[in-house]
C-alpha cells in the first residue's frame, strides 16, 4: 500500500470508526450469528494476489460486523461492561504505527520510561504507597500468574534452577475465597503447582472471604505437612463484586509469612473516589496487586497492571539475558554500565507492546476529575437499578451493590416455584431479554440459585439504558 493510498484509506477508516462510535446503538448488542456462519462466508484459503482495501472493508462490513458482539454499546450490561474510549483508540492506532518492542530500555526508551511514569500516576490515583512498582501485562490472568510465580520464588529455595519435580518438597498451597476468579485456578495450574494446590475459603453472608476460616485452613494444612505460600484477596469479585477484608487477610499473611496478592482487576480504580478509597484499606501491606484499566478506566483491551512491593523477587524469577542481546541489556542514558530497568526481566514475555501509551493518553485526555465523575455516575446508576429491583414485587436482589454491578432474579410474588424451575425460568428470561438486541445481561450462580447480573461500565450508559433493561425484564416475564 503506497503512502498516498494509506492516507486515503486511513481517513476513511477513521470516519468509519467515528460513525460506529456515534451510532453504535443501531446494532444489536449481542451478535445473532450462528456457529460457523462467519467461517462459511469466507474463503478457505488466502488469495494468491493482493486485493483492494476497499474490497476488504466491504467484506469486513458484510461478513464480520454481523458477527460482532458490541462491547462498545451502552446497552452492553454483561460481565464487566467496558469502554474503548476515543483517546484510547487513537493511542492504539499510534502504537501500531510506531511498532515499539520494549524488551530492553534501549529498544524503546520512551515505552520503557512512559510505562513507569503512567503507572506511577495510576498508583497515586488509587492510593498505593510509592514502594509499589508497576508493570503492564495483557490480562489479569497473566498478572496473577506472575504474582503467584513470585510467591513460589520467595517460598521455595532454588525453584528457578531446580524446579519442583523430583525434589523433597511438601505439597504447596494457595488460598482464595469461594468467589475468587478462575484466573487463580489457571495460575496455579500454569506454574506447576497442580489444581489441587488451590484451597477456596468460605465466605460470609456478603460473599467476602472469612479470615477466621483462612486461619483455620492454614493451620490445618501446616499440620498435614503442606507448605502454604500465598493468599489471593479480591476487591470486586466477579459474581457479586464483593470486597474481601484485605487488612485482616494481610494480618494473617504477615503472621504466617505468606505472599498476599490482591485481585482488584475490576474495582481497584474505584479507590480514586473519596467515597470508595476504603476498598484498598490494607492493600499497602500486600506484596502485589492487579488492576485492569481495560475494565473500568476506558482503555481498549488489553492492558493489565501488576503492582508489586517486592519486584526484586519477580525479577529474580525471570531475569535472563540471551547472548544475542547481552551487549545492550544494561545500556542506559549514561552509556553502557548505567543501571536501567528492562521490562523483559519482569515476566515470561520478551516482546512488549507500547500499552502504556493508551493509559497515558486516557489519563491526560479525561483528567482525574472527569474519570471520578464517570465512575461515580456508574455507581449511582447501579444504586438506581437496585432500588427498582427492591421495589418490584416480582424481582429480588441477591447481593449487596458496592460498585456498579447488580445481582438479582425474577421470583414472582403470586406463586412459589421449585428451585430448579426458578433457575430455568431466569435462564429463559435472560435469553429472551438478550435476543431483543437492545441490551445484553449475563448471569452467575449464588447461594439462592441462578442470578442475573447487570453491569454498568460503558461511559455512555445512561438511566435510559438501564430503564430499558428493566422494562424488557418485566415484559419478557409475561412470556414465561
Amino acid at each position: 500500500m503506497e503512502t498516498v493510498d494509506f492516507r486515503r484509506h486511513g481517513h476513511e477508516l477513521v470516519e468509519w470508526i467515528a460513525d460506529y462510535l456515534e451510532h453504535v446503538e443501531r446494532y444489536p448488542v449481542l451478535s445473532r450469528a450462528k456457529p460457523g456462519d462467519i467461517a462459511a462466508a469466507l474463503p478457505a484459503s488466502a488469495p494468491e494476489e493482493g486485493e483492494p482495501f476497499g474490497a476488504i472493508m466491504a467484506d469486513f462490513e458484510r461478513v464480520l460486523v454481523p458477527g460482532l458482539t458490541h462491547w462498545n454499546h451502552p446497552g452492553f450490561l454483561a460481565y464487566f461492561a467496558i469502554t474503548a474510549s476515543p483517546p484510547g483508540i487513537l493511542a492504539e492506532f499510534l502504537s501500531a504505527a510506531l511498532n515499539q518492542q520494549a524488551m530492553l530500555w534501549r529498544t524503546s526508551p520512551a515505552s520503557t520510561e512512559l510505562e513507569a511514569v503512567s503507572l506511577g500516576w495510576l498508583r497515586q490515583l488509587i492510593g498505593l504507597p510509592p514502594a509499589f512498582e508497576g508493570v503492564i501485562y495483557d490480562t489479569a490472568s497473566i498478572s496473577t500468574m506472575h504474582a503467584l510465580l513470585a510467591a513460589r520464588e520467595a517460598a521455595v529455595d532454588q525453584v528457578r534452577v531446580c524446579g519442583l519435580a523430583g525434589r523433597d518438597l511438601p505439597a504447596l498451597r494457595v488460598y482464595c475465597s469461594e468467589q475468587a476468579h478462575s484466573s487463580i485456578d489457571k495460575g496455579v495450574i500454569a506454574i506447576g503447582l497442580g489444581h489441587q494446590s488451590l484451597r477456596r475459603i468460605p465466605v460470609d453472608s456478603a460473599y467476602r472471604m472469612r479470615p477466621d476460616a483462612l486461619r483455620d485452613s492454614i493451620a490445618e494444612d501446616r499440620a498435614a505437612g503442606r507448605l502454604p505460600i500465598a493468599v489471593v484477596a479480591t476487591v470486586g469479585t466477579t459474581s457479586t463484586t464483593s470486597v474481601d477484608p484485605v487488612a485482616e487477610v494481610a494480618g494473617v499473611c504477615e503472621k504466617e509469612g505468606l505472599w498476599l496478592h490482591v485481585d482488584a482487576a475490576y474495582a481497584g480504580v474505584a479507590a480514586m473516589l473519596p467515597s470508595h478509597a476504603h476498598i484498598l484499606d490494607g492493600a499497602g501491606r500486600a506484596d502485589s496487586l492487579v488492576v485492569n484499566p481495560h475494565k473500568w478506566l476506558f482503555a481498549p483491551v488489553d492492558i493489565s497492571v501488576l503492582y508489586c512491593r517486592r519486584m526484586d523477587v519477580l525479577r529474580s524469577a525471570f531475569s535472563l539475558t540471551p547472548e544475542h542481546i547481552l551487549q545492550t541489556a544494561d545500556a542506559g542514558p549514561g552509556g553502557p554500565g548505567d543501571s536501567v530497568k528492562n521490562l523483559m526481566d519482569t515476566g515470561v514475555q520478551l516482546g512488549r507492546r507500547f500499552r502504556s501509551l493508551k493509559l497515558w493518553m486516557i489519563l491526560r485526555s479525561f483528567g482525574a476529575r472527569s474519570i471520578r465523575e464517570r465512575l461515580s455516575e456508574h455507581i449511582r446508576l447501579a444504586q438506581v437499578f437496585a432500588s427498582w429491583v427492591d421495589a418490584h414485587p416480582d424481582f429480588e436482589r441477591l447481593a449487596p451493590v458496592p460498585f456498579s454491578v447488580v445481582c438479582f432474579r425474577w421470583n414472582p410474588a403470586d406463586r412459589t416455584l421449585p428451585p430448579a424451575d426458578l433457575d430455568a425460568a431466569n435462564e429463559r428470561l435472560l435469553d429472551l431479554v438478550n435476543q431483543t438486541g437492545d441490551v445484553f445481561l449475563s448471569h452467575t450462580k449464588l447461594r439462592e440459585g441462578v442470578a442475573l447480573r447487570l453491569a454498568i461500565g460503558h461511559m455512555d450508559t445512561t438511566e435510559r439504558h438501564i430503564k430499558r433493561a428493566l422494562d424488557l425484564l418485566v415484559e419478557k416475564t409475561r412470556e414465561l
